[in-house]
């Protein structure tokens, strides 16, 4: 447990960097509004083309373990769209947003090496092997449910066309199809793989300085239940098919568990502020989620570990 309070302080500890740098006015708001903006145009696109160019995937493609964590995806996203909506009458695209939060995990930060250390050397190519595709599935959902929300078709097209998360979607796929030597570019991988890595001390004090600027205006209601629907349910919903129905490898499946208890990622606030919706709801989902994470996924090791 120790491990995991370590892991999420470090978390904790940039996000709290950005909350008091802004209540000490020490930076202003429109600082964060800079660094959303640059994480979402810049950061995150040269990070899913750095994942995509160069993951490894095998040929034989391990359908029982996408359809456990996806189907898990699809179950709390669904879920927490119809919760908002019904009871708390979230529109459209904080709807999008609640569901974006709760099928959407903070694995660069959290899950990497919580189970690289639960699982060791043998965890390593199911865990990236899911890395690879998470973000970029849903993120292109997240935009697809966004825009198809309220334009029409064709506009739909034009706007996904533009829209720097698909076309850095497009350039990784198009690396891997001719087989791009990114790894061997010199100064142009050292510019990649700077800027990729840069997104996510980059988007945690954005979201640092959101939380000063919106505190709990979003209440807690609604964070509180993501957070459950995220960190509870979806890894429950990912063990039963892997382990008991799909019956797959324990190592994989004890994978995906903890991908799927992994707490709220950050993209979830990044893509509420892209469209300047709810994005103090996100802010605390997030907080809620990654402080009661340290207690599940805590759990789940334990549970999981005899499986290694």
């Amino acid at each position: 447990m120790f491990d995991a309070f370590l892991v999420v302080l470090s978390v904790f500890g940039v996000i709290g960097l950005g909350y008091v740098a802004r209540l000490a006015r020490y930076v202003t708001d429109r600082m964060g509004d800079g660094l959303s903006e640059y994480v979402n145009d810049i950061a995150i696109p040269f990070l899913i083309f750095q994942t995509l160019s160069s993951a490894k995937i095998p040929e034989a493609q391990p359908w029982g373990y996408w359809a456990s964590y996806f189907a898990g995806v699809a179950i709390v996203w669904s879920v927490a769209m119809w919760i908002a909506g019904r009871f708390f009458h979230y529109g459209h695209l904080p709807r999008v947003v609640a569901g974006f939060a709760a099928g959407q995990a903070n694995t660069v930060l959290v899950g990497i090496p919580l189970i690289l250390k639960a699982f060791g050397k043998a965890g390593e190519v199911p865990l990236f092997l899911l890395i690879a595709i998470h973000l970029p599935i849903t993120m292109t959902a997240a935009t697809v449910l966004a825009e198809g929300g309220q334009v029409r078709p064709m506009a739909i097209v034009s706007r996904l066309a533009r829209h720097p998360i698909l076309i850095a979607l497009a350039l990784g796929a198009l690396a891997r199809l001719v087989q791009l030597p990114v790894a061997e570019m010199g100064p142009l991988r050292s510019v990649l793989d700077m800027v990729a890595a840069s997104a996510a001390p980059c988007a945690l004090l954005s979201m640092g300085i959101a939380m000063r600027r919106y505190g709990l205006q979003a209440g807690i209601a609604l964070p509180a239940i993501v957070t459950t629907l995220k960190i509870v349910v979806h890894p429950l919903i990912v063990y039963l098919l892997a382990a008991k129905l799909f019956a797959i490898d324990p190592v994989w499946a004890g994978v995906a568990t903890l991908f799927a208890a992994c707490p709220c990622g950050i993209n979830a606030y990044l893509f509420a502020h892209k469209y300047k919706e709810a994005a103090d709801f996100a802010a605390t989902a997030i907080a809620l989620s990654t402080a009661a994470s340290v207690v599940t996924v805590t759990l789940w090791i334990w549970y999981l570990a005899p499986a290694r």
